[in-house]
């Protein structure tokens, strides 16, 4: 804000109109008016100085009054150096006191980013405490659902396991191997017998509950008859299985079929008893989600 200090000028102004002739002066004043004037236009004086720019003033009112009074130079000068000393105190006041001011603005900024640091640090500290409680929780909720899984999976092994040892399932590198003996037809037909199609549910129900698994159905018979007979014979019992299985409601890509006739005997055919071992089907079940391995 500029300050007006009008007593100077005004005492001057009053001392030109009372005297007919012009007032006395010295460099010595005119110096020091001009460093009023330069005092009165800077704002840091009239915002930081105002006392010692009163001083000032009266000081130069009477410098000028002495001037409009036609004192002696010597006097006029002593009065313009007292005023110009007060003008300068005033400037220097100013001066001090803004670079004061500027220190003092500087540690408020810097207390201000101190401040916004330690808040984001904070916010830091918090946001990572929260990330790392979040997947805490996830990793949690992780765990228990993979021993849920876990338990479901051992669940349904063992559940799994009991059905199959119904069945006299036999673990190979081929996978399961459920073998049923001439009990599912009659000799030398190829339709299911009564007993056969309950055996078969016990089957279904496996596969029902295990829906990624499938299975190969594989027929088998004795060196009776001719080898054509035999191989047409063993295709026909191992379709008709499939037949029953997606009659039970199993899809038929889960069930392929192959018949193989009087080959891969498990006994010799030399006596009743063993040719009743060789007439048999075999079910290979797969393991979860992998094809049956084909027979070497």
């Amino acid at each position: 804000m500029k300050m007006i200090f009008k007593p100077a000028a005004l005492a001057l102004a009053i001392a030109l109109g009372a005297c007919s002739s012009a007032p006395t002066t010295t460099s010595l004043l005119d110096q020091t008016r001009g460093d009023y004037m330069a005092a009165q236009n800077n704002p840091a004086v009239a915002q930081y100085a105002p006392v010692e720019f009163r001083q000032a003033t009266a000081a130069l009112d009477r410098a000028n009054e002495a001037a409009a009074r036609k004192d002696d130079a010597a006097e006029v000068d002593k009065l313009a150096y007292i005023a110009k000393q007060r003008i300068g105190v005033a400037q220097e006041v100013a001066k001090q006191k803004g670079a004061e001011a500027q220190v003092a603005d500087a540690a408020r900024q810097r207390d201000q980013i101190r401040l916004d640091a330690r808040t984001a640090e904070a916010e830091n500290a918090k946001r990572s405490a929260e990330q790392a409680q979040a997947q805490a929780e996830a990793a949690r909720m992780a765990a228990e659902t993979q021993a849920g899984a876990t338990r479901d999976a051992q669940a349904k092994a063992d559940a799994l396991a009991a059905q199959l040892a119904d069945l006299q399932a036999k673990q190979t590198e081929r996978g399961i191997v459920i073998t049923f003996g001439d009990v599912l037809f009659n000799t030398d037909q190829a339709v299911l017998t009564e007993g056969g199609q309950r055996t078969l549910r016990k089957l279904a129900d496996v596969l029902t509950q295990n829906p990624d698994r499938s299975v190969m159905v594989e027929g088998f018979t004795d060196s009776t008859g001719s080898s054509a007979h035999n191989l047409e014979l063993s295709q026909r019992r191992a379709e008709a299985v499939r037949s029953a299985l997606m009659a039970m409601g199993i899809e038929g890509t889960r069930v392929a079929t192959r018949g193989y006739g009087e080959a891969y005997p498990v006994a010799g055919n030399d006596s009743a008893g063993n040719r009743q071992l060789n007439r048999r089907v075999e079910i290979v079940l797969s393991d979860a989600g992998r094809p049956v391995n084909s027979r070497r």
